[in-house]
């Protein structure tokens, strides 16, 4: 389906043409169409699907349709007006990296909305930058791009609105959740108005998502994409054992003093907080990452482990979608995941870039029926390595009970708008007097 196809914007299409942006991704598919008509979107996909289009494009059409005065009282119902003294869009980001990446994003797809600009909001700058942020919101800004915690700081203060607010998304909403960021959210969520159309995106849907986006949106619609399989290049394999047998087995793996470019991940801080200091007592070479941690001292853990300076990095899935390193030889799973997503997202962080990886998983007793689930995903059997001699046994896989099957979802309600019988046009006229971009051949 193509750009062309939906009823965004005269403006937004020529952006779009200029950038040779031409047929639309899986999720801006299914997602354009439906925030278009105004209804909430709970969407569930990777990194890299366009997911930052999906939500930007639409809301940006919006915008530039309704921004101003409304042209008279008897018109207005057919557009929506957004007054131009207001915050009327506000997107969440957990990090300042995916703040400002939005923000790049949201200057290209803009290039023709002169009227809808955009402030990125996030913490980790001198009180200079905050100074020039509460001016800009105090002015007040279409569009603001945030991370959570910079943004109550200006709330806190009074530095914004947004009780006129019209747009509210969140995405990377799991990886929020993880840094801490749930009561930041609802806090927010408390201060707008109750018609605001609202707009998730997760990369995998735990239970704790599932309840934000009920506590959130109203009545959404839910898009989901299917999740890719692992690299088959990754060799993957496990070891059923019990907690207590855990450590002993990293040991084990470790004595041959290799441990370059590894990752640990665990769903529990705690356990990651605990399995670092044991393996700095074994001497090796490690640091942790977590959601207590600040975004400084995050930033100077990722920083030295990805200049070689840490060998191994213990985390929870705060880093399993965030990560940008080609060269990761083992992703080790102290525990299985909850979600075949956050498996894949978890041993995709190694062989990346044609380089061949490692991904070996740790299996207690409680986690078989997880770990069946995954191997029933990815169509395989997993090999179970022996535990090292002096371990003894550990569970038997064999007997351990298949995890029941999760009753399907709905199916997705499918929805009509006047406005998508909206005339198509083969090549999007020149914008001569704006542009010369769009001179360029697609």
């Amino acid at each position: 389906m193509t750009f062309e196809e939906t009823y965004l914007n005269d403006n937004i299409l020529d952006a779009l043409y200029d950038m040779h942006f031409e047929e639309m991704t899986p999720i801006q598919e299914k997602c354009i169409p439906e925030i278009l008509d105004g209804y909430d979107v709970l969407g569930v996909a990777q990194t890299g699907t366009g997911k930052t289009a999906a939500y930007l494009l639409p809301i940006l059409s919006m915008l530039d349709d309704g921004l101003g005065e409304p042209s008279s009282p008897e018109t207005q119902h057919l557009t929506p007006h957004y007054p131009d003294d207001a915050i009327n869009c506000v997107i969440m980001a957990p990090t300042r990296e995916l703040a400002q990446q939005i923000d790049q994003a949201m200057q290209g797809f803009s290039y023709y909305l002169p009227d809808v600009s955009s402030i990125a909001v996030y913490g980790g700058n001198d009180g200079s930058r905050f100074d020039q942020e509460t001016k800009s919101l105090r002015s007040g800004a279409p569009v603001v791009i945030a991370t959570p915690g910079r943004l109550l700081s200006h709330l806190k203060v009074g530095n914004l609105d947004l009780s006129r607010t019209s747009f509210f998304v969140l995405d990377e909403a799991d990886r929020m959740l993880d840094m801490g960021f749930s009561d930041d959210i609802m806090q927010i969520n408390a201060l707008l108005p109750k018609d605001c159309q609202k707009v998730m995106f997760s990369a995998t849907m735990p239970d704790q998502i599932r309840q934000l986006a009920v506590s959130l949106l109203h009545d959404p619609v839910e898009v989901k994409l299917a999740v890719s399989k692992p690299a088959e290049k990754i060799q993957q394999s496990a070891y059923v054992c019990y907690d207590q047998q855990k450590l002993k087995i990293i040991q084990h793996l470790f004595k041959g003093g290799d441990l370059r470019r590894v990752i640990i991940f665990s769903g529990k801080k705690d356990r990651v907080k605990e399995t670092c200091r044991e393996l700095q007592k074994m001497n090796v070479n490690c640091a942790a990452m977590h959601s207590d941690l600040t975004q400084a001292e995050r930033d100077d853990v990722m920083y030295r482990f990805k200049a070689g300076q840490v060998d191994v990095l213990v985390a929870t899935d705060i880093v399993a979608r965030g990560i940008d390193i080609d060269d990761i030889l083992m992703v080790m799973n102290y525990d299985v995941p909850h979600d075949v997503e956050d498996y894949v997202h978890r041993i995709g962080r190694t062989a990346r870039a044609e380089r061949d990886g490692v991904a070996i998983t740790l299996i207690n007793e409680k986690d078989i029926p997880r770990f069946k689930a995954i191997e029933r995903f990815l169509g395989k059997t997993i090999e179970k390595r022996p535990l090292p001699g002096e371990l003894g046994e550990g569970p038997d896989y064999s007997k351990a009970p298949s995890q029941r099957p999760r009753r399907p979802g709905k199916p997705h309600r499918s929805r009509k708008s006047q406005k998508s019988q909206k005339p198509q046009n083969p090549q999007r006229p020149q914008k001569s007097q704006k542009s010369q971009k769009s001179q360029h051949p697609q």
